[in-house]
């Protein structure tokens, strides 16, 4: 088991250097000079020249890239031009609110998801399943930018009950804080859910259809056994994947999701230095996302192999 863990993280790490190396030349790749976009339109050439001085523009591209590699090693992404701050600061103030955001939306994704998909696979075409995918599909297919700005207009507007937007911190009240990301975390997880809930449901009944299921219930175990010992272990494994790819959506989808309800995350930090062209802060965010996924993607290998031990011999 130790051998296998060691050489996933192992392979993460090539991919890491690559996706650095690609937010790294992200500056290299913008249309014209990245300094004459940065300092803007009105800008003298003076201006110009000293942003390209403040970025390091000024240098050959292996030095800036010994510098940006440098600058990593030592947790520094440089310094954002919009903020005037350094973005490790920047992001390391943001990121609680993201990660906070994304994993309330994905626990109310299991808890929904998978429940509706295994009801769904055991009263397989009744009303029941026909009812569960009808509104699991009417999820997958509702823009998060749309059902956001309808739960506001519902919940905020019309019943009374939700605040429409911003963020309170955790500090001023577990109940507020928890009111200002519930429906931020809907919008973010209800196409996840119904994506989730078809996965599931699809795995649940390749399962239930073998053999040893039906010798489960042929020595009259009990449903709840059958289903929870035998039946749902095995068909986690494909929607173990599914769930990490559902978590790393989550983060990035946050962009839009933080955009709609005000929230000062990671994602709307990311979105407002984007407009502005802020590079080192989408450099800077473009790594730690990429980062992210990366472990998410290294976390769900692990639970393979504790799942299904013929993974640590392949």
């Amino acid at each position: 088991m130790g051998r296998y863990i060691i050489q996933r993280v192992l392979a993460a790490f090539p991919v890491l250097l690559i996706v650095t190396l690609i937010s790294f030349c992200i500056m290299q790749l913008v249309p014209g000079d990245p300094a004459t976009v940065m300092a803007g339109p009105q800008a003298t050439a003076a201006e110009i020249d000293r942003v390209r001085v403040q970025l390091g523009l000024d240098q050959p591209f292996l030095t800036q890239l010994g510098r940006w590699l440098w600058g990593l090693t030592q947790g520094d992404l440089g310094r954002s031009i919009l903020l005037g701050r350094n973005v490790s600061t920047a992001i390391a103030e943001r990121i609680p609110i993201t990660l906070t955001l994304a994993l309330m939306s994905f626990l109310l994704t299991l808890a929904i998801g998978i429940p509706c998909g295994i009801i769904a696979a055991l009263r397989a075409n009744t009303w029941i399943d026909q009812a569960v995918m009808t509104v699991a599909l009417i999820g997958v297919s509702l823009p998060n930018f749309w059902l956001g700005l309808m739960l506001i207009i519902f919940f905020s507007v019309i019943l009374d009950l939700m605040p429409a937007g911003g963020y309170v911190s955790i500090a001023q009240g577990v109940w507020p804080w928890f009111k200002s990301l519930l429906l931020p975390a809907l919008s973010l997880g209800l196409l996840q859910m119904g994506l989730l809930a078809r996965i599931t449901r699809s795995t649940m009944l390749e399962v239930l259809r073998q053999d040893y299921i039906r010798t489960a219930r042929a020595k009259g175990l009990p449903t709840f056994k059958v289903v929870g010992k035998h039946a749902l272990k095995n068909a986690m494994i494909p929607v173990i994947t599914v769930i990490g790819i559902i978590f790393s959506l989550l983060l990035t989808g946050s962009v839009v999701i933080e955009t709609v309800y005000s929230l000062p995350g990671l994602g709307r930090l990311l979105a407002t230095s984007i407009f502005s062209r802020d590079y080192p802060v989408i450099q800077g965010g473009l790594l730690l996302t990429a980062a992210m996924f990366v472990g998410i993607n290294l976390l769900v290998d692990v639970l393979y192999a504790f799942l299904d031990p013929r993974v640590r011999y392949d």
